[in-house]
């Protein structure tokens, strides 16, 4: 109901704005929605700031533009954008930011163990342990959960209905996926000696 009221008293056409400024404005509102944003915001959603018929994508383009040098960037992400600290500043604010809840502190079995997730999901704890040849603790099975990393997937058609697992939006976003079609050629980390099965 309040999204309702916002909008009626956003002027989304700006038609008392010269041209230029109209355009500026519009990239400030759509940098202002993804700045407040914890998660990728669709170009729909962006499409609700701006004049009709105004195109997203060119206002997206110029915004990055605009952005060039800084140490944050638009990103898109799953189907949608967001904006994002450059790789190159990680080191500047884990020292000096207190994002300890953020970090994701996997150890490599972890990262491996998300991999095979995400390369054969929907995957049960059985299908983990045929690929990594021993269970899978439901220790750390809770801790990707926890993170927002995996999810619970459909049951399997199999006797008992096991719960399977799946990667989420959380997954891509925190390893810069716009979507599963990203992740690295399998074959490739086979042939790297970086993957099995």
């Amino acid at each position: 109901m309040a999204k309702d009221h916002i909008e009626t008293e956003l002027d989304r056409e700006l038609e008392d704005f010269p041209t230029d400024l109209r355009w500026r404005e519009w990239m400030r509102r759509i940098e202002a929605v993804l700045f407040a944003s914890a998660t990728p915001v669709p170009c729909e959603d962006l499409a609700r700031v701006v004049g009709q018929g105004v195109s997203v994508d060119l206002l997206i383009q110029d915004l990055m533009a605009d952005l060039e040098g800084r140490s944050f960037e638009v990103a898109q992400v799953t189907g949608g954008w967001m904006l994002r600290t450059r790789s190159a500043y990680a080191p500047a604010i884990r020292a000096a930011a207190d994002v300890g809840d953020q970090d994701l502190d996997l150890r490599e079995y972890d990262v491996a163990v998300l991999a095979a997730i995400a390369y054969h999901q929907p995957i049960t704890r059985d299908g983990l342990k045929d690929i990594f040849g021993k269970e899978i603790s439901r220790n750390l099975i809770g801790r990707l959960h926890a993170q927002g990393l995996i999810g619970t997937g459909p049951r399997s058609p199999r006797r008992g209905a096991p719960y399977t697992y799946v990667t989420t939006e959380q997954f891509l976003v925190a390893f810069d996926l716009e979507t599963l079609q990203d992740l690295p050629d399998r074959e490739g980390l086979a042939d790297a000696g970086l993957a099995t099965g």
